[in-house]
């Protein structure tokens, strides 16, 4: 058989580790392995990846093929490994269709839950703590989730011999092949119950409503999940329970905008204000505050309340910051009395502006 060299083949260098030669064998094992592959290369790609690995991780093979681009004998087959069959059981404890051999002969796991938990803005920057309620399959209190009626036991398959899965083998022109396969009549778990529980009908777990206080921690944000090991359903006959996720949705603040870390708040004030300065009142996650605007505050002025932000996840009480935008409106409409205000202003500044008013506004000041 005409072989392409051995380290393109594994896709390695040639001065590659043999733990570097070992990865590329065993993810390429995994990926071509005819019980896996069903492509008709997978095969003879298989058969190629195993060959070039019995050489390459031979000390004294790899040298002579490293000098003569060649491996005496012939065969590379002829020595280490039966056939590729071998190889891969020697990696991964089976062929493929036995990846889950080591799990095999134990109850599966319970499945995992969500809970979808809202709370309010100010929950979620300082934190806080929710019970919750939720239906869950919970161990099955009759039979102590054996599933097995009281006075009785599960007994080892015997087909399987508790081991939960099968094994066939069969001859081909490559060597020895391997198919392991979950037990069909205890469906690998290992264990038969031959007088199942009349509470739960065998399953080991009963249906139940179940409450849990939940801790939120501060600084948490729209679309979080938090996970909780163990508070998921149970497994079938004993089998360990999931986990639950709890995906937290925050309601949106009125007047606070979150970006990050850090809180936004637009405040709007009046030209005077701007002008001459004022106290405006923001409102913040603890309750409103008193902020100053100085004098000749311009748009667009950010004052920063440091610390007054959303709390950093797993950063120790440190938090973000609170910036107050400064917007300032310039009226549309004005009085008679306002209008004269500011034509004053202008006069006083030298500010060029129209003078004159159109016959809606005369109307109006005369009315007003």
């Amino acid at each position: 058989m005409a072989i392409r060299d051995y380290y393109e083949v594994l896709g390695v260098e040639r001065g590659a580790s043999d733990a570097d030669i070992k990865k590329a064998f065993r993810r390429l094992a995994q990926q071509w392995h005819p019980d896996v592959n069903q492509d008709e290369a997978a095969s003879q790609r298989f058969k190629e990846i195993s060959e070039a690995y019995q050489v390459l991780s031979d000390p004294e093979r790899r040298q002579r093929y490293d000098l003569f681009g060649s491996v005496e004998g012939g065969d590379a087959f002829s020595g280490g490994f039966a056939g590729f069959a071998d190889i891969f059981d020697a990696f991964f404890g089976a062929t493929a269709g036995g990846g889950a051999a080591t799990r095999r002969g134990r109850p599966a796991a319970g499945s995992d839950l969500r809970y979808d938990l809202r709370i309010t803005f100010e929950e979620a920057v300082l934190g806080t703590e929710k019970e919750i309620e939720f239906p869950v399959l919970g161990r099955c209190d009759t039979c102590g989730g054996s599933g097995a009626k009281p006075g009785t036991q599960a007994t080892t398959c015997p087909q399987c011999n508790g081991r939960g899965e099968v094994r066939a083998v069969r001859q081909t022109m490559l060597g020895q092949m391997i198919n392991v396969t979950a037990c069909p009549r205890c469906h690998g778990e290992g264990r038969i119950v031959e007088s199942p529980c009349e509470t739960c009908r065998g399953e080991g777990r009963t249906e139940r409503r179940r409450q849990l206080r939940v801790t939120i921690p501060a600084g948490i944000d729209e679309g979080h999940q938090i996970r909780l090991s163990n508070e998921g359903e149970v497994g079938r006959r004993g089998g360990p329970a999931g986990s639950l996720y709890v995906a937290v949705h925050v309601a949106p603040h009125p007047e606070l905008k979150r970006e990050g870390t850090e809180l936004i708040y637009e405040a709007n004030i009046g030209l005077a204000q701007a002008a001459l300065g004022t106290t405006i009142t923001v409102p913040t996650v603890e309750g409103e505050e008193d902020v100053e605007i100085r004098p000749g505050t311009q748009p667009g002025t950010e004052i920063r309340l440091r610390g007054r932000g959303v709390p950093y996840l797993r950063r120790g009480g440190q938090r973000g910051d609170l910036h107050v935008i400064v917007d300032v409106d310039v009226p549309s409409r004005l009085t008679k009395a306002q209008r004269e205000a500011l034509q004053a202003y202008a006069k006083a500044t030298g500010e060029v502006v129209n003078e004159g008013s159109g016959l809606l506004e005369r109307v109006r000041d005369k009315l007003a």
